[in-house]
């Protein structure tokens, strides 16, 4: 049983040979994701706003470093405070929001770096000005109730939310989703034209006759141009043989 075997040579003449099948994908695959990305996606604003975790000012002469790991410690207990309802649910009444606390989670991300005593607050919503005023009534409620919920009052707005005259939103990326659309549309591109080169069984040169045959080109047939045929000539010859 003879192996088949594909050089770098039939590969680049596949891709040539179906460069405009392979062309038409990307095109049709960068524009169905540019239509997409413009037309039917929602855009989404982002808001930030961070929190700074210390010791109240009238605890500033006996800071210490150990007071610094007890506010690092704090902090991922804090992460979770946050987006719990007892906050979320005076934020939705403060704002009167049309979300439950469940809903308005899936609005809300918070993080800290890490040995940071910063907490950052990010907010996503298709209302850039909802973005931030989400943000900052989180900020404000959170400040607010620490004392009440950890006995302690060591948490300050560093930094509030603000929307910017011209708002850019985060999502989608058009760009990004146009150039995975362009890959997606090569790889579809070029998976179809090797599939079409295999279906292919047609045998169309000397090479495929020795694929096929497993047998060496012993000589060709040249084709003879009309112009060198004797039209007369074959026809007297066909009447001498009958």
């Amino acid at each position: 049983m003879m192996e088949e075997t594909i050089s770098l040579q039939d590969l680049f003449r596949t891709l040539k040979k179906r460069l405009a099948l392979i062309l038409t994908c990307i095109i049709l695959a960068t524009t169905v994701a540019g239509v997409v990305s413009f037309m039917l996606m929602t855009p989404v604003y982002q808001a930030k706003t961070q929190i700074l975790v210390n010791q109240t000012s009238a605890e500033t002469e006996q800071f210490t470093s150990q007071d610094i790991q007890t506010n690092l410690q704090l902090i991922n207990t804090y992460n979770v405070i946050i987006k719990s309802p007892a906050i979320l649910d005076l934020v939705i009444e403060r704002l009167d929001l049309d979300l439950t606390a469940s809903q308005l989670t899936q609005k809300i991300a918070v993080e800290s770096a890490q040995n940071s005593q910063v907490v950052t607050v990010t907010v996503q919503d298709p209302d850039p000005y909802r973005a931030t005023d989400i943000a900052n009534t989180t900020a404000q409620v959170f400040e607010e109730e620490v004392p009440n919920l950890m006995s302690v009052d060591n948490v300050n707005i560093l930094s509030p939310a603000i929307t910017s005259d011209n708002p850019q939103p985060v999502d989608p990326n058009p760009v990004l989703n146009m150039a995975i659309g362009a890959v997606i549309g090569l790889m579809l591109g070029v998976g179809i034209a090797f599939l079409l080169e295999y279906l292919d069984t047609t045998i169309k040169s000397e090479q495929d006759v020795e694929d096929v045959l497993g047998m060496p080109i012993l000589g060709l047939v040249s084709p003879i141009p009309d112009s060198e045929v004797n039209v007369d000539e074959v026809v007297r010859t066909s009447r001498r043989r009958r």
